[in-house]
């Protein structure tokens, strides 16, 4: 029988906006959900979710100096929530910034795609920001949605 917060937990993770965190991050994103046993889609799903947090992070939130970027985590159930904390420049107009092909950057490297893409592999997402103060970017997922489904057949 389980124990209430039996399948609770969180994690804190403080990094530097260096490219190469995103990977420590999304792999650490993959850890934290096996727990919960998810299916190959919902993992893959949810480090994409995350992993697209953390690179917008690392790329806008600090444009002309090194700055750190936390993500926490924190499942109840089968529910995980992140939230990928900057303290940068912020976003002007995050309803702008969550539309398709949206970039404030014009280059051949930016398809203007991270908020959809979190959009499309979480289940919830939620985005605070203030000018010159720094963005916090929620993403739930929750493990195991289909289960229902197939208990019924």
């Amino acid at each position: 029988m389980k124990q209430a917060g039996e399948n609770s937990n969180s994690l804190k993770m403080v990094f530097r906006n260096r490219p190469e965190n995103e990977k420590i991050v999304r792999t650490t994103a993959a850890v934290f959900a096996s727990v919960l046993d998810p299916t190959l889609e919902e993992i893959s799903d949810f480090k994409t979710a995350v992993s697209e947090a953390v690179t917008n992070a690392i790329i806008h939130a600090y444009p002309k100096t090194g700055g750190d970027i936390e993500a926490y985590f924190k499942r109840e159930d089968k529910k995980i929530t992140v939230l990928i904390t900057d303290y940068g420049i912020g976003i002007k107009d995050v309803g702008k910034s969550m539309q398709p092909l949206y970039s404030t950057l014009h280059t051949q490297e930016r398809s203007g795609m991270g908020f959809t893409f979190m959009e499309a592999f979480a289940d919830e997402v939620k985005v605070k920001s203030v000018p010159g103060k720094g963005t916090i970017v929620k993403l739930i997922k929750i493990i195991g949605k289909g289960e229902e489904c197939g208990e019924n057949l």
